[in-house]
């Protein structure tokens, strides 16, 4: 029996998903349900995997996309820049059970890239003057005030692209790169692409490749 190209990173959803730990803190890349990773948010919650903090541009309702994860339950903290109207999410929110800390949607995608650069964080005017400011150090520059926001990371990104070989070289088409790719490289532990599209290693175009494999640890062909 042959055995496996020490470089092919391809894996099931369910054995990459079983590499996902409770009380992770976990990106999941998508704008609504654009560049979500279906199959693999299924299979978080198929698996159980919880008390995770999430990190993702949008909450949208409950039965969609990453909010699958929170309405099982899975979920003790969210970084988001939206939060959907659902009752079930208010009276979550309310009650205590789960906490959520709102961000620019700019911000988020700054920060999120600023820890994938391995930056100290940036400086903006955005938020100044508001609730979003309390506790934040304040940075004058030639007499203009910023807040001082700084990087996110996570133990585990989950992310989507369009097409990806077996080494985790990914390609993105059209507004599903949203995230996906400032994601990847924000996460120190795991990294888990699911691919529409799965290509043997040497297949993709270099020049179309927008995030390198060097950034992704396990590939999986989208259900």
């Amino acid at each position: 029996m042959p055995t496996k190209n020490a470089l092919d990173k391809t894996s099931t959803v369910e054995r990459a998903v079983a590499e996902v730990r409770s009380g992770d803190v976990m990106m999941v890349g998508g704008f609504h349900d654009i560049g979500s990773p279906a199959s693999l948010i299924t299979e978080v919650v198929a698996q159980r995997i919880g008390n995770l903090t999430v990190i993702a541009n949008d909450i949208p309702s409950l039965d969609r996309g990453v909010g699958r994860i929170v309405s099982a339950g899975l979920t003790s903290r969210i970084l988001t820049s939206h939060i959907g109207p659902g009752l079930v999410m208010q009276r979550k929110i309310g009650a205590g059970e789960l906490r959520v800390e709102t961000l620019p949607q700019g911000t988020l995608a700054e920060r999120i890239r600023c820890g994938g650069a391995g930056l100290g964080g940036f400086l903006t005017p955005t938020g100044l003057g508001t609730a979003m400011a309390d506790g934040k150090r304040i940075v004058e520059v030639d007499g203009k005030r910023f807040l001082l926001e700084t990087p996110l990371t996570a133990d585990v990104a989950l992310i989507t692209a369009f097409r990806g070989d077996r080494w985790g070289n990914l390609t993105y088409r059209g507004t599903a790169r949203n995230l996906n790719p400032v994601m990847a490289a924000a996460a120190t532990r795991l990294v888990i692409a699911e691919v529409e599209e799965l290509y043997e290693i040497g297949d993709l175009d270099p020049n179309e490749v927008e995030t390198p494999g060097v950034y992704v640890d396990m590939v999986v062909e989208a259900e």
